[in-house]
C-alpha cells in the first residue's frame, strides 16, 4: 500500500511538473507573440515611458521632462503617432509636473528662476496642447469600429515598415487597432483629467470662472472624476464628496493601454 501511495505521489508530482512546464511554454510563446505584434518604431518610447511613474513619485522633475522630451521625439518621428493620444498623455504629464512645482514650491535647480505664475502658465500651455490633441483624436476615432479604423490606418500607418514582411505588418496593424479601440474608451477620461488640470491652473491663477467651467467640463466627460468634483465644491463653497464603500471596493472599470 505504501509503495502505491509513493507511486501515486510521484505520478502527481510529475503531472504537476509537466503542467507547469506546459504553462511556462504557453506563456512564453503567448507573450513573445504579443511583443512581436507591437509596433517596433515606438518600442523604445514605450520602454522609456515605463520609468515615468518612478520619476514622478520621487518628484524628480529634471528626469521627468528629459524622459517626456525623449518619448515625444520618438512618437513625433513616426507620422501615424505624431498627433495620437499618446502625445496628448505626454503634454498632460508635463502640465502635471509644472503644476506640482508651482503649487508645492518644490523646484529643482534647473527651474529655480521660474516664478509660480510662470510655472502655472507653462502648465496651462501644456494642458491646452493636450486637450487639442485629445479632442482631435476623438473626433477622428471615437465612433469608428475596427473596420473603419483600419481604413484610416491604411493611409499612412505602414510608412517606415517597408522592411517588414506582410505577416509582420498585419500583426502590427491588428495590435494598433486594438490599442485604438481601448483608447476610444479611455481618452474621454484622459480628456477629463486634462480639463481638471486646466481648472486647477486657472484656480491658482485666480481665474475662478474659468476654473469652474473647466471642472464642470471634466465632470461632463467623466462623472466619476472626484478630483474635479471636489475642486468645484471648494470653489462653490460646498462640502467635499467622499467615495462610498462600494465605490472604493468596485471602482469604475478601467481598460489597460
Amino acid at each position: 500500500m505504501s509503495s502505491i501511495k509513493q507511486n501515486n505521489k510521484r505520478a502527481f508530482i510529475l503531472v504537476m511538473i509537466a503542467l507547469s512546464f506546459i504553462a511556462i511554454v504557453v506563456s512564453y510563446f503567448y507573450y513573445k507573440d504579443i511583443n512581436a505584434s507591437k509596433d517596433p518604431r515606438v518600442k523604445q518610447a514605450r520602454e522609456l515611458y515605463e520609468k515615468y511613474n518612478n520619476y514622478a513619485v520621487q518628484n524628480d522633475f529634471e528626469n521627468v521632462f528629459a524622459l517626456l522630451d525623449s518619448v515625444e521625439f520618438i512618437y513625433k518621428s513616426v507620422n501615424h503617432f505624431s498627433e495620437s493620444f499618446e502625445v496628448g498623455v505626454l503634454y498632460n504629464n508635463r502640465a502635471a509636473a509644472y503644476l506640482t512645482m508651482a503649487i508645492y514650491e518644490s523646484k529643482p535647480e534647473a527651474f529655480m528662476l521660474l516664478s509660480k505664475d510662470s510655472l502655472l502658465n507653462l502648465a496651462q500651455e501644456s494642458v491646452q496642447t493636450s486637450i487639442v490633441i485629445y479632442e482631435n483624436w476623438l473626433e477622428k476615432y471615437s465612433d469608428k469600429d475596427s473596420e473603419h479604423i483600419e481604413q484610416i490606418l491604411q493611409k499612412n500607418y505602414y510608412v517606415g515598415l517597408e522592411n517588414y514582411s506582410k505577416k509582420e505588418k498585419e500583426k502590427f496593424i491588428k495590435s494598433r487597432i486594438q490599442e485604438i479601440e481601448t483608447a476610444q474608451y479611455e481618452t474621454e477620461r484622459r480628456l477629463s483629467v486634462a480639463y481638471t488640470n486646466l481648472g486647477i491652473t486657472h484656480r491658482h491663477l485666480e481665474q475662478f470662472e474659468n476654473a469652474i467651467n473647466n471642472y464642470q467640463k471634466a465632470i461632463e466627460l467623466w462623472d466619476q472624476n472626484l478630483t474635479a468634483e471636489n475642486n468645484l465644491n471648494i470653489l462653490l463653497g460646498k462640502p467635499l464628496t467622499k467615495r462610498n464603500l462600494i465605490q472604493k471596493l468596485f471602482p469604475p472599470k478601467r481598460k489597460e493601454n
